[in-house]
């Protein structure tokens, strides 16, 4: 990049920087261009040259966000040949709990008049599809309930078409089992049940690895 390209990508990254130090702060109606452009010196306006908008900041926010978990889940996954799932799980939570602010920007409640653009679907996608990596082949029978077929629909809209249905079945139960105990820690909706989430996780991820036998 040239200087003023180096300027350019340097005045984003502070300007997100400083957009996650308020959402950590002040959730997501805290995050203000007019607030970022004043703690880095410049006009609010002055910064639409670099985001069009604040939906516009936030999509970047997000898309960072769902890279940064694939990328998580990713390095877990290729530094084990067993034990995958039990890997993606726990870079799962510690990505979580590190940065619960970021956590909930992705999985927390949707925010108002806020539509996500393709590009940060796709990104969502990859964290997904590190997970299903973690199945094995699938030499069962094929099943051809409503749930199978709306499976390999959405394989097939998400280029997961090469994973068979009850593959991609076992991939959302995955998701959806593993995003519920950490979604309730990160909410703090387990602190007084005296349960160690760290335990609980550890359970469901027995529990889903043992379900997952091509023959059941």
């Amino acid at each position: 990049m040239d200087r003023r390209q180096q300027y350019r990508e340097q005045t984003r990254q502070e300007a997100k920087r400083i957009a996650l130090e308020q959402l950590a702060e002040h959730g997501t109606a805290g995050i203000s261009v007019n607030a970022i452009g004043k703690r880095m010196g410049v006009t609010g306006p002055a910064l639409y040259r670099y985001f069009a908008n604040r939906d516009a900041l936030l999509t970047e926010l997000i898309a960072d966000g769902y890279h940064d978990l694939a990328d998580t889940i990713e390095a877990a996954i290729a530094t084990t040949r067993t034990g995958r799932l039990r890997a993606a799980a726990t870079a799962m939570r510690d990505w979580a709990t590190a940065a619960p602010h970021r956590y909930l920007l992705l999985f927390g409640t949707p925010v108002p008049g806020y539509e996500a653009p393709a590009h940060t679907l796709d990104a969502a996608r990859r964290s997904m599809a590190a997970l299903l990596s973690a199945a094995g082949p699938d030499t069962g029978k094929p099943r051809r309930s409503t749930l199978h077929r709306q499976l390999a629909a959405w394989g097939e809209r998400t280029d997961l078409g090469d994973l068979t249905p009850r593959q991609l079945h076992w991939g959302m139960t995955v998701w959806t089992r593993l995003h519920g105990v950490i979604s309730l820690e990160v909410a703090g909706q387990l602190t007084l049940s005296g349960i160690d989430p760290e335990l609980l996780l550890r359970a469901e991820v027995d529990q889903l690895a043992a379900w997952w036998t091509p023959d059941s």
